[in-house]
């Protein structure tokens, strides 16, 4: 008799939700946070973009985000993943998920796609600004679902009613501008209408961009990303080289194909490539044990 087993990668920092719930370890720092979100993005933008046919997650939340010893991050748990097609915009079949961080337009019509995965991300995005937990009935009625109360928040201007303040936000710009245009992107991505959220592939864009600010500027960025080749102006102190190569020199700007999409229509194809060979999805899958099938609230 032949005994078989299998062997996944030990991530010793556990979970982001663990994390974010204060469970285990100190505080995640804002720029953690951010990496871990923007990691996070790359790996569902695998799953949606860089295999055919596409897979969609159907229960990405914090408790699935698992963390290794420098805390990068591994999207876990394929327990209710589907296979998606590229010829048609979803798949019927019947909500599955997590309360909380359910597509409500999914729950609705039985219709899954890939922005079912872009709505609980937003909700994941929601829960890294606030470290609230996503569905708690300690709270008054009106604001037991987090999403709920952050598209209230930030459609009204008072995003800072909710932000973790152990994210110290108003300790530098640079903390705080990124803290709202992350929030801004998770407002979208809880768009009730599919059709009126980003992609992955454009959250993932937007968040290595968001990222990379706190050391390049926005303008050096959109010129490191727009040509491999012609020189840009920069009132920066990187050299005299295209700001391309100077980044990329300087800050291991190793990404750069994530945001070229989105700040360019072209380098599609090294987005692709990007995604295949560097991608953050675990190897666990639909096989494991019964744990991965039980629905938790984080």
């Amino acid at each position: 008799m032949v005994n078989k087993y299998f062997v996944y990668e030990f991530m010793p920092n556990g979970t982001l939700c663990q994390h974010l719930q204060r469970e285990r370890g100190d505080e995640l720092a804002w720029p953690v946070r951010l990496t871990i979100a923007a990691e996070t993005a790359q790996a569902i933008a695998h799953l949606h973009s860089a295999i055919d046919p596409p897979i969609y997650h159907r229960d990405i939340k914090s408790s699935n985000i698992l963390l290794d010893y420098n805390f990068g991050s591994k999207v876990a748990d394929f327990g209710l993943s589907r296979l998606g097609r590229t010829e048609i915009s979803h798949i019927s079949t019947a909500p599955q998920g997590t309360p909380g961080y359910l597509d409500p337009q999914y729950h609705q019509n039985f219709h899954l796609s890939d922005k079912s995965d872009v709505y609980s991300f937003g909700v994941v995005l929601i829960e890294i600004i606030t470290a609230l937990k996503v569905v708690d009935f300690s709270r008054p009625p009106n604001a037991v679902n987090l999403a709920a109360v952050a598209i209230d928040r930030i459609s009204k201007g008072r995003l800072d009613e909710i932000i973790d303040p152990l994210l110290e936000p108003n300790s530098d710009s640079w903390t705080l501008s990124s803290i709202y245009k992350v929030a801004e992107l998770a407002f979208r991505c809880l768009s009730f209408h599919r059709d009126m959220r980003p992609t992955m592939i454009e959250v993932a864009a937007e968040l290595e961009q968001i990222r990379l600010s706190r050391w390049v500027s926005t303008e050096e960025i959109t010129c490191a990303a727009s040509s491999e080749v012609s020189p840009c102006s920069s009132s920066s102190n990187l050299s005299e080289q295209p700001l391309s190569m100077a980044v990329n020199k300087k800050f291991g700007l190793e990404n750069r194909s994530l945001f070229m999409l989105q700040m360019t229509n072209v380098g599609s194809v090294n987005l692709m490539k990007k995604l295949k060979d560097n991608s953050q999805v675990s190897v666990q899958g639909p096989w494991l044990s019964e744990q991965s099938f039980r629905r938790t609230v984080c």
